[in-house]
């Protein structure tokens, strides 16, 4: 009960990459860079057990960007010419590579960190990976002309990588869409198909995670615009409530999300953000255990899993740490809280 996790990504070691930066570069190249991502994936599965977390993850240790990690595997994109472009609806500006062929998977992209990753725990292992709505979101299209069959093309090569992390071991493959949040009558009309095609054939448990941005300074302007209550949600959940994926990834502590939208998930196993990832301050057990017994006004306890707002990949390494201490220490108190 009150199994934990994160929503994704983690900081990376100051040896692999620059620190607290959302687009890093990387401190070495070549095989020494591979050797580095491995040892950086099984250090944050290390931490992840140490702080005492029950699902673990490779804490995207291996990739610069969250979307652009799968994507730089993709053929048909071309990372030479980059171009600026707005992201989520213009919130930000990002130079980001461009579409011009068809796409196709040069191989697989993330076995390296999957099988390492399988291979050195024990803990329900879950994987993520963007969701077809924000790549197309964060990378200009020069090709297909069409956003919806962009999407549903991405759709494909995720379903591909998607049944090989499953084949590899992972438990939970898990993607990423905080862009369902930005164009919402878009993702109730074709997002969650799209999601549900990258889904597709995959046995082990799906989850979509949806939140509002990691805590950087765009993102935490653009929440100072939305006003006392987000409702962003109410548009997205009852397409993905009627969906065949299994769990829901959503941000709640420190947020303007009204709790009683998750009754709309109903049926589906909810990942409660209780941990905020756009604050260096850390959250006690009291805090994280007070979250939890809101969320279960509108979530049954056997169906609850504290987790994370966002990934911590901005933050210190040192005020991520101690957040996941926090996190695994305040579902203990709640199992002493609800556990009956």
């Amino acid at each position: 009960m009150f199994e934990t996790c994160i929503a994704g990504s983690l900081p990376k070691p100051a040896w692999l990459a620059e620190t607290e930066k959302l687009w890093p570069q990387w401190r070495v190249a070549g095989a020494e860079l591979d050797a580095a991502k491995r040892d950086a994936t099984l250090l944050a599965i290390k931490e992840q057990e140490d702080a005492g977390l029950d699902i673990v993850g490779d804490g995207e240790q291996a990739r610069q960007h969250f979307v652009h990690g799968f994507v730089e595997r993709v053929e048909g994109i071309d990372f030479e010419h980059k171009v600026k472009m707005g992201i989520r609806n213009n919130r930000y500006d990002a130079m980001v590579p461009q579409v011009v062929a068809p796409l196709r998977l040069s191989g697989r992209v993330h076995a390296l960190e999957a099988q390492a990753a399988r291979a050195h725990t024990k803990h329900t292992l879950k994987f993520t990976l963007p969701g077809p709505m924000t790549i197309v979101d964060t990378v200009a299209d020069r090709y297909y002309g069409d956003k919806v069959k962009l999407a549903f093309a991405f759709a494909e090569l995720l379903n591909q990588e998607a049944l090989a992390l499953e084949a590899d071991g992972v438990d939970i493959v898990q993607f990423d869409e905080p862009a369902f949040n930005v164009y919402m009558k878009d993702a109730a009309d074709w997002g969650v198909a799209a999601l549900e095609r990258a889904a597709q054939g995959l046995k082990c448990k799906t989850a979509v995670h949806i939140c509002y941005g990691y805590g950087i300074q765009a993102n935490t302007d653009w929440k100072n615009t939305l006003g006392e209550e987000w409702r962003q949600y109410e548009l997205v959940f009852p397409a993905l409530a009627r969906s065949r994926i299994d769990q829901v990834s959503l941000e709640c502590f420190h947020s303007h999300v009204p709790p009683e939208l998750m009754a709309l998930l109903a049926g589906k196993d909810v990942m409660v953000g209780v941990i905020d990832v756009a604050s260096a301050e850390i959250e006690t057990p009291e805090q994280v255990a007070d979250t939890i017994g809101r969320a279960l006004q509108f979530v049954p306890k056997e169906r609850l899993f504290p987790c994370t707002n966002c990934g911590l990949a901005p933050m210190s390494r040192e005020v991520a740490m101690k957040k996941l201490e926090a996190l695994a220490r305040g579902a203990a108190l709640a199992r002493q809280r609800y556990g009956t």
